[in-house]
């Protein structure tokens, strides 16, 4: 009740009012105004929703920081810590080789083992397996023993040295002079606390922790990664990477925190978490800066909201005149329409609503033009057609039993000759004559044709010599009727074939698949180039010339559309080839829907 009494009120006070009044005036009270008060209260809660949960944001966003920073850190972590801590490593390492077969053994093992393993993360530029076992060679690949040779600013003897002095299983250290790098060790160690080796990683820094390093907290702030003597490993200005935190400007900082975990000073919001035992994570955020973004956030939101609802209001006043007068301009157009003019149309440019309906407006137009073209010839149609309906009253019964009646006459005289070509003839007709379907067999097809040949043949004897090219498959298939032999008839009649020396005709069936091919060749007169582009086109070529082959291309289309094609192809004084495809039917083929 309430909803009906609603419209109903709606409906009297805008019942004066025209299709462009009515819309503008709902567009300003349902969209434009709620939409202004919306946009600044909502600006406006926003901006001290920030000023409130600012802190909250930071930790948040510092919180996530530092789990990132930590599951990067862990995951080679645990890759070293798995490759020192594998048994089986271990065993290989510390045994004693007397034969080389052994060797190559343990260097397969390591190959398998651990080649996969050295690219199972990012960013691991060298992965090494350095050992002192001296009855176990190195194969420069995954096992390596020290020597003096180069190794990422030290050399490999200094470096294996310094880590097997260090009280360190694990060890994180930057490459010195590069900061693009960064070295990951691991003791190789057993459950006695012999260490036969130690593994050696090389990282390459922007893939590890550059992303995270670089520009955090949308650049408005720095991030550190302290080691357990709290030098730096990674951070946001690369220049201090290596340091002691004590030697750079974090010292002071870190005294700010006065044993609690964060402090603001000077707007500089910092803190530190702790990661992995003694590892930690500094972090240092501009808060003026990140606040002023905030708030000029929150003054954009408003002031775009407000110029995208003057520009749609301009938009919908434009759109409004231009649907007004479309469908102003379609009634005038229906109004001729109805005073009976139909060669009238609606122009149209837009692919909006209006647009298909002045489309369709057109269509309908034209159709109604052609259905009254249709009804106003259909009284001369009705007559020529009752003309051809009495003409083809003619009963193919009548044929048959005069062609029976000859028959049996012929076979009384004795006449060989006159029974062979009454029996070509009758079984022409009666494929010919049966209108009762315009599908067949290939098989029935080809007995028709082979008919037609028969009755040639009595014509003109030994002077045209057939090669029949059948595929046994294709034979129980179904076809259009009346399609090899016309272009069989169009050899003699056009192609003048009885008239040359050792004339002949090629007629094969195949079946590829789905699909069957037709083709019949000959080497008759052939065709003109012109006469041959006309019956590619679909035209009819002049007396006759085409007709049948035009009459096979239309009823290919109206049963197959276009899965069925034929081609010509004829040179002159060489030959004519028409080859025919369409789909291989165990049943019956159709009319196609769009072919009516």
């Amino acid at each position: 009740m309430v909803r009906r009494w609603i419209e109903s009120m709606i409906i009297r006070l805008t019942r004066t009012m025209n299709l462009r009044s009515k819309i503008v005036v709902f567009f300003g009270l349902i969209v434009f105004i709620p939409t202004v008060i919306l946009g600044v209260g909502a600006g406006y809660l926003a901006l001290q929703n920030v000023r409130t949960n600012y802190m909250l944001t930071i930790d948040e966003a510092v919180r996530q920081t530092t789990q990132s920073i930590q599951f990067r850190k862990q995951s080679y972590d645990l890759l070293a810590t798995r490759a020192g801590t594998d048994g089986e490593l271990i065993s290989r390492l510390t045994r004693t080789y007397a034969e080389l077969a052994d060797q190559i053994e343990t260097v397969n093992y390591v190959d398998r083992s651990f080649q996969v393993m050295s690219r199972y993360l990012p960013g691991i530029d060298t992965f090494r397996i350095y050992h002192t076992n001296p009855t176990l060679v190195e194969d420069g690949g995954l096992l390596w023993k020290p020597d003096h040779r180069p190794l990422a600013g030290v050399d490999e003897t200094s470096w294996y040295q310094s880590f097997m002095d260090s009280p360190s299983a694990l060890r994180w250290t930057y490459v010195p002079g590069d900061t693009a790098q960064l070295i990951v060790s691991r003791k190789i160690t057993n459950g006695g606390g012999s260490v036969p080796g130690a593994i050696y990683m090389l990282l390459d820094y922007n893939s590890v922790f550059g992303e995270l390093m670089d520009r955090p907290f949308r650049g408005s702030g720095s991030l550190y990664l302290l080691d357990e003597q709290d030098r730096i490993v990674a951070a946001s200005d690369r220049s201090i990477i290596g340091k002691p935190a004590g030697a750079t400007e974090l010292s002071k900082l870190m005294a700010s925190l006065h044993n609690s975990e964060s402090a603001t000073v000077n707007g500089e919001y910092f803190t530190v978490r702790s990661i992995d035992g003694e590892w930690k994570v500094a972090a240092l955020i501009q808060m003026r800066q990140m606040e002023k973004q905030s708030a000029m956030t929150v003054y954009s939101i408003v002031a775009i909201t407000v110029f995208f609802l003057f520009l749609s209001t301009c938009l919908v006043l434009i759109v409004l005149k231009n649907v007004v007068l479309r469908i102003r301009k379609l009634g005038g157009r229906m109004n001729d329409i109805a005073q009976g003019d139909f060669d009238v149309s609606v122009r149209s440019r837009n692919r909006d609503e209006l647009g298909d309906l002045e489309l369709m407006f057109n269509q309908m137009a034209g159709r109604l033009g052609t259905i009254v073209e249709l009804l106003s010839s259909a009284k001369l149609q009705e007559k020529e057609s009752s003309f051809q309906a009495l003409q083809a009253q003619i009963n193919p019964h009548f044929i048959y039993n005069s062609l029976s009646l000859l028959h049996w006459r012929a076979l009384d005289q004795g006449d060989q000759f006159l029974v062979e070509a009454i029996e070509a003839l009758t079984t022409f007709y009666r494929f010919a004559l049966n209108n009762k379907t315009n599908v067949t067999l290939i098989k029935d097809e080809l007995e028709h044709v082979r008919a037609y040949l028969d009755i040639q043949q009595l014509r003109y004897p030994e002077s045209v010599r057939i090669v029949w090219e059948l595929d046994e498959n294709a034979l129980e298939l179904y076809s259009i009727k009346l399609i090899l032999q016309p272009i069989v008839e169009n050899s003699y009649i056009h192609g003048k074939i009885f008239t040359r020396d050792d004339a002949f005709i090629v007629i094969g069936i195949k079946r590829c698949d789905d699909r069957v091919r037709f083709y019949v060749r000959d080497n008759g007169i052939g065709m003109s180039s012109d006469t041959l582009t006309l019956i590619q086109n679909g035209e009819k070529a002049g007396k006759g010339n085409g007709f049948g082959l035009s009459n096979i291309r239309e009823r290919l289309d109206l049963y197959f559309g276009k899965a069925g094609q034929m081609t010509v192809e004829s040179t002159p004084g060489v030959g004519t080839a028409v080859t025919i495809e369409l789909p291989a039917c165990t049943d019956k083929p159709r009319i196609q829907q769009e072919g009516l």
